[in-house]
């Protein structure tokens, strides 16, 4: 088995050092950085020390890989497929896990088909210099389960989402709106408790209330509440908006919050549910949906 890189910023030297921690074989990858004047040097520092083979043109890591692993940005990954494809060997698997969303995943499966590669669409979902090889990745895709038999007697945390390319990128893309939202609204929050010298006691009420039940008993709680009772929310907000404007605080995330709770109003889902919260997140969601 022969692993390639096409090209190696973090995703790739921590995968590697930690492929090779695990008594993995010769390593082979690409950058388009390997010479540049300023990024050059620290391309070629991460290759020695994680004692891959730092070639000179992708040609030379597509004739002599069975695993190739393109970590390239996302806006890139699409016409990164195009120039691999005329030198990529047949029975290859292709791992993209750039964070492109899931169309731009299935479009590069489709712009691959022919050449006899399987496809897999691999979502990293936590901090690669923590995790190194063993980050959990979400995978889909024709060639997951290659994937997960070649790579796991190395310590590869590797879960199959679908056979379906785009489904695993879908689960981190998803996942991204509330752990980018929420690190957001915490700041938001945070930056008027220390204006008005409460940090203590806001957190410890925070904590009280959200520490006694599971994160989906929450979810759940939170959606339900919310959907009978949208236009009251908002309204309350109104009074947190100024507040944080009189302190000329940033709003933006208590704005968004606002307008999504007028959005939801319009739907009359109190109306709908004849003033009783709903059981299930899954009730809410459906109604917004017909």
């Amino acid at each position: 088995m022969q692993l390639g890189f096409i090209g190696f910023g973090e995703a790739a030297f921590e995968l590697s050092i930690g492929l090779k921690q695990q008594g993995f074989g010769e390593i082979v990858a690409y950058d388009p950085m390997w010479n540049h004047p300023a990024y050059g040097s620290l391309v070629q520092e991460r290759a020695e020390k994680a004692q891959v083979s730092l070639l000179k043109e992708p040609e030379a890591v597509l004739s002599r890989v069975n695993i190739l692993i393109v970590a390239v940005p996302a806006d890139k990954a699409y016409d990164v497929s195009h120039t691999l494809k005329p030198h990529l060997e047949e029975s290859c698997i292709y791992v993209d896990v750039s964070a492109s969303n899931p169309e731009v995943k299935r479009s590069i499966h489709d712009n691959l088909k022919g050449k006899g590669v399987t496809f897999v669409d691999a979502a990293m979902m936590g901090p690669l210099p923590v995790y190194k090889h063993k980050v959990p990745i979400l995978a889909s895709g024709d060639g997951t389960d290659a994937f997960i038999d070649l790579l796991s007697p190395y310590g590869m945390d590797i879960s199959k989402v679908s056979d379906t390319p785009g489904d695993a990128s879908a689960v981190k893309l998803i996942r991204s709106i509330y752990m980018k939202g929420i690190a957001a609204l915490l700041v938001e929050m945070l930056e008027a408790a220390n204006h008005f010298n409460v940090d203590e006691l806001v957190i410890s009420s925070l904590s009280e209330t959200m520490n006694g039940k599971s994160f989906e008993e929450t979810m759940n709680r939170l959606v339900t509440g919310t959907s009978i009772h949208a236009v009251r929310r908002a309204v309350e907000l109104e009074g947190s908006i100024d507040m944080l404007e009189s302190s000329s605080i940033d709003s933006t995330m208590s704005q968004a919050a606002k307008e999504k709770l007028q959005r939801l109003s319009k739907f009359n889902l109190k109306e709908k549910f004849q003033g009783k919260t709903p059981s299930h997140w899954s009730d809410v969601i459906n109604a917004l949906q017909h």
